[in-house]
């Protein structure tokens, strides 16, 4: 029993077949014809996009305490929220950075990995109070008794645990693209499409991909306050610590994993998208993606915990405390919307009725 081979056409999809006259394949669509050598490399290059991506780390970040260096670390976890924080011996926690519970209790300090590098503190807490008047400053919408009592419940400054990934990553990308031409022949204007598949490959490498480690913190926060500059990192040392608190992870570098993997794999393929210029379209097909040389490293970035409140509810702001890049989600009063809304209205309204009189005189 034979079984007919059937081949599509890259352009428009439809089914083509060989043609005796021509001696190529040719769709009886579009018209396009190939040679069979170009569709046998095409066809390589369709078994390639199938092939899955490589993603593979050995994950050796952070090393084991010393003896002497953990008795001079103090745990503390929150009873209301479950957060956990360490420092020095001589820290006074009096309240938790997450949810401002002044109930925070010794824990046990076992089992966690020392860091491998920290970035000190550079801005200090006026620095961060700063930013907070900055990041208010010029928002119509905000409510006036947000601005003028406004009080900061809490500052904190503490040391987040980011798992940091470097790897080089080998990649291969796929692009369908055409590139149009129209004429006029007669009263008709003629197009005509090339189709392209294009391909791009090549070798990036990655540095310092940073993934926090704590499921307190807000992913989005964190990345929000990006980037920290690695050249100002340090050895770990205990007295940098000293008047901070420390985040403890709560998530090994296992479980960043799949997240340094997505960022990874997207800025790839925008990079490689980049490189794909002088075409009408660009359709992305496929990408495989193979890490070479992955390790992680463990380490400590500065960040201002800055908490208030505004009718029962708590608002948040991150500041890196390095750079000073300050965000944080501010409250709207809707009352000032709808007023400065229905402002606008009437302003558009009254132009409008204007335009409308002049035409009628004209």
């Amino acid at each position: 029993m034979s079984e007919q081979v059937q081949y599509k056409c890259p352009c428009c999809g439809g089914a083509i077949a060989f043609d005796p006259t021509a001696q190529t394949l040719k769709c009886p669509f579009c018209e396009t014809e190939y040679d069979i050598p170009t569709l046998e490399a095409y066809d390589k290059d369709l078994l390639n996009d199938l092939k899955e991506d490589v993603m593979s780390w050995e994950t050796a970040g952070g090393s084991e305490w010393q003896d002497s260096e953990a008795a001079n670390i103090r745990a503390y976890t929150c009873k209301s929220c479950g957060g956990s924080i360490i420092g020095d011996a001589n820290m006074a926690a009096t309240s938790c950075p997450y949810c401002g519970n002044p109930v925070v209790l010794p824990a046990q300090f076992s089992g966690d990995l020392k860091p491998d590098f920290v970035i000190p503190f550079k801005l200090t807490k006026e620095d961060a109070k700063q930013g907070l008047r900055q990041h208010i400053s010029g928002k119509k919408l905000l409510p006036r008794i947000f601005k003028d009592e406004n009080h900061i419940d809490e500052i904190k400054g503490i040391y987040v645990p980011f798992w940091l990934f470097d790897t080089d990553a080998q990649a291969s990308c796929r692009y369908d693209a055409t590139r149009s031409t129209s004429w006029m022949e007669g009263d008709f204007q003629v197009t005509s499409t090339d189709h392209f598949s294009v391909m791009r490959a090549g070798q990036l490498s990655f540095h310092n991909v940073a993934i926090d480690g704590s499921t307190k913190m807000d992913d989005d926060l964190m990345e929000s306050i990006e980037p920290f500059d690695f050249n100002d990192a340090v050895p770990f040392s205990m007295p940098y610590l000293a008047g901070y608190m420390a985040d403890r992870y709560d998530v090994p570098q296992e479980g960043c994993i799949d997240r340094a993997n997505a960022r990874i794999k997207r800025s790839t393929e925008q990079v490689f998208r980049y490189t794909v210029q002088g075409y009408g379209t660009v359709m992305p097909v496929s990408s495989n993606i193979r890490l070479i040389n992955g390790r992680t490293k463990y380490a400590l970035y500065p960040v201002w915990l800055l908490n208030t409140t505004y009718k029962g509810q708590r608002y948040t702001f991150a500041m890196n405390g390095q750079t000073g890049k300050f965000v944080g989600d501010l409250p709207m009063d809707k009352g000032l919307y709808w007023k400065n809304f229905g402002i606008m209205t009437g302003i558009i309204g009254a132009a409008f009725f204007g335009l409308t009189y002049l035409l009628q005189m004209i």
